[in-house]
């Protein structure tokens, strides 16, 4: 019997694989989704010093644009920046554990605009690169996060590795070599979270994914076991030991992604949050009520995701994007969690930071048998001023993939994202809906608003 790492090599090696037609939207919607997030992300300090760590480099290559603009470099650092920029504002989707197209769209878009591909071959390579991700992830019962992992940082780069691996056309004995190379990239911790590294994980997952192919390609060896050996990848992230290293890999046999989907985010922060932030909109909302209005908060969530949530009393963006006391902050002052309320300024605003100490946040051990790292439900209740008790349950944030955003909606939140870009968004977006039609990828992502 083929092991795990044989199996998926031989699935992300298929050259034959059809994305079906009602699994395509879900992923268009990935990626216009990152893109979007990326443009918006594109002035962030993080993304400045990415791109000046790449500068230092003197590469001469010019195989893929960075930031859908006139600038050019090696595809790995094309996609090294791009996903740090797709990150930065911890604004892109959500699904199997982590942020998969925040990685495998910058890996696959950068590769394919290097040999000339079709839009229907990145399709293809996004559902590979999801699939071998979501693979790994259900091999795991534990919250990779408790142990200090960040999911979207090591099955990223496993799953960058598989997706890449397929544009290039590796046989499966290279693809094999390629994700054991991949899984030996992997780093990312959730200590770093609310500060410049978190993005930057997304980042080098993009690029360890296209670097491990392109020395793959080369004759570079890896071991052909690495993912199910013993010490190998699955084992050393493990929190209890307890990942199957053992069961046959069902990787195509069902699609994960039609059932999993991606979860687009409504809101620039950490998506542990999402809940709470849609919770208090609600409430405000329904009871027409002021910040002064209200004298305490309660919120329950996920023991995970208040690991997650670390920042109790933020003083910048970066920070706030982990706390939430600020989701509840800015829900009740400014009624809306958006670009603009993710500031250092709106941060330190007096009626904001007053509001952090009337927030009281208590852990469930339930879980989400879809979201694991979640709590099957995130509570809040809000006792006002005049006594008054207000309590919301929330089972799935807007643009969930079980509550997805249409595409007006996600067209909204695109636009927004690109607004100041000196680029043609709605044109953009209307020939990233038409992705799979493109004979070439050739002169970058942008060429699709031409």
């Amino acid at each position: 019997m083929a092991g795990l790492t044989a199996t998926l090599a031989a699935f992300a090696a298929d050259q034959s694989l059809v994305v079906p037609a009602d699994v395509a939207p879900i992923i268009r919607s990935g990626i216009i989704d990152v893109i979007g997030t990326m443009i918006a992300g594109r002035d962030e300090p993080v993304v400045k010093l990415v791109q000046a760590q790449v500068a230092e480099r003197q590469s001469a290559a010019q195989e893929a644009t960075v930031l859908l603009g006139p600038a050019r470099t090696y595809s790995a650092d094309a996609a090294l920046i791009n996903a740090t920029a797709g990150h930065a504002l911890d604004y892109d989707d959500v699904a199997i554990g982590g942020h998969p197209s925040t990685v495998l769209v910058p890996a696959i878009l950068a590769e394919a605009e290097r040999l000339g591909l079709s839009g229907a071959t990145v399709l293809r390579a996004y559902l590979v690169g999801y699939e071998v991700w979501a693979e790994l992830n259900a091999r795991e019962t534990d919250a990779l996060h408790l142990k200090g992992w960040h999911p979207t940082a090591v099955y990223g780069a496993v799953g960058a590795a598989a997706a890449v691996a397929n544009l290039n056309g590796l046989n499966a004995e290279r693809t094999g070599a390629a994700l054991a190379l991949a899984a030996s990239m992997a780093a990312g911790l959730v200590a770093n979270f609310g500060t410049m590294t978190k993005p930057f994980h997304a980042g080098r997952a993009a690029a360890s994914g296209i670097e491990a192919v392109r020395m793959v390609a080369k004759g570079f060896t890896s071991a052909a076991d690495a993912l199910e050996h013993h010490a190998g990848f699955l084992a050393a992230l493990s929190p209890k030991s307890a990942a199957d290293l053992t069961s046959p890999a069902t990787v195509g046999q069902v699609l994960r992604i039609r059932e999993m989907g991606l979860s687009i985010k409504r809101y620039p922060m950490c998506y542990s949050a999402h809940r709470t932030a849609d919770a208090v909109l609600a409430l405000t909302a329904q009871e027409n009520l002021r910040a002064e209005d209200v004298a305490a908060v309660e919120v329950t969530i996920g023991t995970a995701q208040a690991s997650m949530l670390r920042n109790h009393a933020p003083v910048t963006g970066l920070e706030a994007k982990f706390s939430v006391e600020f989701a509840v902050a800015s829900a009740l002052v400014a009624r809306r969690v958006g670009l603009r309320e993710l500031t250092d300024a709106f941060v330190n605003e007096p009626e904001v930071r007053a509001q952090y100490g009337k927030v009281v946040v208590h852990t469930s051990d339930t879980h989400c048998p879809i979201e694991p790292v979640f709590a099957l439900t995130d509570t809040v209740t809000i006792r006002t001023t005049t006594g008054r008790e207000l309590h919301r349950e929330v089972r799935f944030p807007k643009g969930n993939a079980k509550l997805p955003l249409n595409l007006d909606e996600l067209r909204e939140k695109f636009v927004d994202c690109a607004a100041g870009a000196p680029l043609d968004s709605g044109r953009l977006f209307d020939g990233l809906c038409a992705l799979e039609t493109a004979p070439s990828l050739a002169g970058g992502a942008a060429k699709l608003a031409a």
